[in-house]
């Protein structure tokens, strides 16, 4: 008969559970290749590539290891992996048996006509241990540890990404700098060149040869730099301050060498297959694991609506009076039982999680499909950026060598008087303006690698990773 009781009550649960919701759509497909794809023999792979091998500058490695050992959001995401770690920890105990020590003692005064001698107070005392200890007959709490370990290493992958993300924007910030530090010194150049050629118009106007245009032209253009000269300081000053933000530390002087700006070179990245990014990607990883553990989580939701099996079970000593105790086995006491717990009228705190849980899990599934887009838009992205880039920079390169040329043949004809002060004036500011936009082209170029180089999945390997290594626990 308790068979059959138990057997009804099972069945009734499970037949009462309710359907989840599914998406109508189908699941996103990774494309086979990326677009305007291209290999090289010369390329590296970026399983094996860490930042401080692709990177060659010394000065960027030295700044990118105190960001890592420094950057305060990376010590707040080490604690998130921590805590993540105790909440493994936690699942796992529950489901293992709960021991505890337990000592009474006490006076009991019972009612008149209950027991013989109930008018004397009688005095007890128990003490020993207790256990209790529930049955995972449905795997509801080794799931919840599997979910809760699953987090773990998600959060582990997300500090990877976050390290990702903070190589690039060094990389980025460290270039921006010396690009702006050469746009400065082509500032200063100019500003001298533009006093030199005025002093000679100076002299021209003095000897009836050109008028006083001539001068202020020169004056106004000179001004004009000045100007910008005081701009770039600036923007010296605030991406100085904002690198050092990033390393963790108050502002200071950036030491750094920017005359070979121009010449700056970084490993040709093998672009690989799109399936690679499930591999190398962290926040695709993050995304997966996260996943993975929504699923559990509905197991476990699920299972909040069979009975559970319990053990209770106590062992020691009872005695009702300290003189008549014996020792073992005449004042040994001990107990075990077990229940069986069931919900029959208080459903719907369970169902809700159940449905919360199944909606945690189609989101989960829209945040993988979302980093997967997000990921292979990256990096087609910027392997169209990095071609056409390269080709503009060559093409600006040229303009840069005639316009050097052409600066030179008009100081000749200038001093010779075979043309005016304008013509020279022009001259000067085209090639400064060329230089300028190389500069920026050159920094742009730069910045399209470094972010191949993150959309692929580089940028977090080769640093010390010992909180990978506190949990290594088998389910």
């Amino acid at each position: 008969m308790k068979r059959i009781i138990i057997t009804f009550i099972v069945l009734w649960n499970i037949s009462c559970i309710p359907a989840l919701y599914e998406r109508d759509k189908e699941d996103l497909q990774l494309p086979e290749q990326f677009q305007n794809w291209e290999s090289s023999e010369k390329a590296i792979k970026l399983q094996t590539e860490i930042w401080n091998q692709f990177f060659n500058e010394p000065q960027l490695i030295s700044l990118i290891e105190i960001a890592i050992k420094n950057n305060q959001e990376l010590e707040v995401l080490e604690q998130e992996i921590s805590i993540a770690n105790n909440e493994v920890f936690a699942r796992q105990g529950e489901y293992l048996p709960k021991l505890s020590l337990q000592a009474d003692v006490g006076s009991e005064q019972k009612e008149r006509f209950s027991t013989p001698n109930a008018n004397s107070p009688t005095l007890f005392a128990h003490g020993g241990l207790v256990m209790s200890w529930e049955i995972d007959i449905w795997k509801k709490l080794r799931n919840a540890t599997k979910s809760a370990y699953l987090r773990y290493l998600a959060s582990i992958e997300g500090k990877r990404f976050v390290v990702t993300n903070l190589v690039a924007e060094i990389s980025d910030t460290y270039f921006e700098l010396k690009a702006l530090d050469n746009q400065l010194t082509l500032i200063q150049n100019y500003i001298e060149v533009l006093s030199q050629v005025k002093e000679i118009v100076v002299l021209q106007r003095e000897a009836g040869r050109t008028t006083s245009l001539a001068v202020k032209r020169f004056e106004a253009e000179v001004s004009k730099n000045l100007a910008r000269k005081y701009d770039i300081v600036q923007r010296i000053a605030i991406t100085e301050n904002r690198l050092n933000f990033l390393l963790g530390r108050f502002p200071e002087k950036i030491n750094r060498t920017s005359d070979d700006f121009l010449e700056i070179t970084l490993p040709e990245i093998q672009k690989s297959v799109p399936i690679d990014l499930l591999e190398n990607r962290p926040d695709i990883k993050q995304a997966t694991l996260i996943l993975e553990s929504r699923k559990l989580d509905i197991e476990v939701a699920r299972a909040r609506f069979y009975p559970s099996l319990s053990i209770d079970g106590n062992i020691g000593y009872e005695v009702f009076n300290s003189k008549h105790f014996k020792g073992t086995p005449v004042s040994l006491a001990y107990g075990l039982g077990g229940g069986i717990i069931a919900p029959l009228i208080n459903r719907k705190a369970i169902e809700a999680n159940y449905a919360t849980a199944n909606n945690l899990q189609i989101q989960a599934v829209y945040n993988y499909e979302v980093s997967l887009l997000k990921a292979f838009t990256e990096v087609t992205n910027q392997i169209v950026k990095i071609k056409n880039l390269s080709q503009k920079f060559e093409a600006k390169n040229k303009q840069v060598q005639n316009l050097k040329e052409s600066v030179e043949i008009s100081n000749i004809l200038f001093k010779a008087g075979r043309i005016d002060y304008i013509d020279v004036l022009f001259s000067q500011r085209d090639f400064l303006e060329a230089q300028v936009e190389a500069f920026e082209l050159k920094y742009s170029l730069l910045e399209s690698n470094i972010g191949l180089y993150k959309a692929l999945g580089g940028g977090w390997r080769g640093q010390n990773e010992q909180d990978s290594e506190r949990k290594n626990g088998t389910f």
